[in-house]
């Protein structure tokens, strides 16, 4: 619904300005209709209630409010004084000019061209027949003039009525575009943020919960002599892991969008990196991949997935978009962090970079382990993507000693 503002519609508006815009008419109307072109009062206060108040009906009763005016106007010549003043407009007076203006104007803008255009030709066919029914003091050019300035005014009024709904109605239809378009976005970003828990969930909880279960399945066959209870706590540890598993997937199920199947496979992490380079090598990708010694750095799960994914993308991407340039990746590991940097070339054909939801997902995977990831040109025609994830979580905020001090029950009152 359109609004001018909360609680009030544009037809409210429109009702009140034409309400006003016919109590004004009406009070010029009815003293000319009664003393210029002697209109005995009470015909001047209906006819002139009757013309001036069809604008107004017209918002709710468009073919009520035709007819009325026409009627109205049709017959307001036929009660005036023969031996009017010739000198003031004929067959209608300037007030009945302006509501006939102001009808067809409002009748174009609320319901169409159409009864709009039938609103004009009926009135100016009918004051055309009414000026020729009654004799009038005018001269016959000076009639004429006056039913051509009326049907001119009137005509005015359609066309300029016609462009301003046709200007309104073609923003509403934008206005609409935009609410379907951000709503369309916003449900896009909800699915996209979906995708995400779901990768992330099955990335790295699905994964260690996988290895929690096995791990607990075969402690009575890797630990000898094990006692009966501890069998029992790992055989009820490893059941637990596997019913948790099972709601892990079924979570996963509602998550993931209908276009992607649950990924099944062992996660990957940063030993895989020669077998995903080595494939790309047997599609034509010229790869130079070199993977540092991480000597007693044990790198998380987490942090080897997400080493992966990004090294991932940002190949497929330079393969993509700049095909036949060198790739050149080096993955370092050192106690603090795993960094990654991935570098290609100027493209030997076509193709160009862009940065769509593959850099938003490593932008993503980075932040999620505290960790940094730029992207960008390299100033030479090539890109390059720098990557530092975090070993380690950042440690708990330490709390002074010295600001301690014994907690009574006051403190909690």
């Amino acid at each position: 619904m359109d609004r001018t503002s909360p609680g009030i519609t544009r037809r409210t508006v429109i009702l009140i300005v034409l309400a006003g815009v016919g109590v004004v008419l009406l009070s010029v109307l009815v003293p000319i209709q009664s003393l210029l072109y002697g209109t005995v009062l009470p015909a001047s206060f209906l006819l002139g209630a009757a013309i001036c108040g069809a604008p107004v009906l017209s918002v709710a009763l468009p073919r009520v409010a035709i007819a009325l005016f026409s009627a109205a106007a049709f017959v307001l010549p036929l009660v005036a004084s023969a031996d009017h003043d010739p000198v003031w407009p004929w067959p209608w007076s300037v007030p009945a000019l302006i509501a006939f203006a102001v009808l067809v104007g409002a009748v174009t803008f609320l319901h169409g061209w159409l009864p709009g255009l039938i609103t004009l030709l009926v009135n100016v066919a009918g004051s055309l027949v009414a000026a020729l029914l009654v004799p009038s003091a005018a001269d016959a050019t000076a009639m004429a003039a006056d039913l051509i300035v009326a049907s001119s005014i009137a005509a005015v009024a359609f066309l300029v009525a016609l462009l301003v709904s046709g200007r309104v109605r073609i923003g509403e239809e934008l206005t609409r575009e935009r609410e379907v378009s951000a709503s369309e976005q916003s449900r896009r970003m909800l699915v996209e943020e979906r995708t995400r828990i779901a990768r992330e969930l099955h990335d790295v909880v699905a994964h260690s919960m996988s290895v929690i279960q096995v791990q607990a399945s075969t402690a009575r066959y890797r630990v000898p002599g094990l006692a009966d209870e501890a069998t029992a706590e790992f055989d009820d540890i490893a059941a637990t892991a596997r019913a948790s598993l099972v709601e892990m997937r079924r979570l996963l199920g509602v998550l993931r969008t209908e276009d992607q199947a649950a990924e099944l496979a062992p996660q990957q992490g940063i030993d895989d990196l020669p077998a995903l380079a080595e494939g790309l090598r047997r599609v034509g990708a010229d790869i130079t991949l070199e993977v540092g010694d991480p000597g007693h750095t044990v790198v998380p799960p987490s942090v080897q997935i997400a080493a992966f994914r990004i090294v991932q993308e940002a190949m497929s991407n330079a393969v993509r978009h700049a095909p036949g340039a060198r790739v050149t990746v080096a993955v370092g590991i050192d106690p603090d962090a795993v960094r990654l940097r991935i570098h290609n070339g100027a493209a030997r054909s076509a193709g160009e970079h862009g940065a769509g939801h593959g850099l938003r997902g490593m932008l993503e995977r980075a932040a999620l382990l505290d960790g940094t990831l730029s992207a960008g040109p390299d100033g030479e025609g090539g890109w390059l993507v720098v990557a530092t994830l975090p070993v380690a979580p950042p440690p708990p905020p330490q709390v002074s000693t010295s600001s301690a001090r014994p907690v009574s029950t006051k403190d909690h009152q």
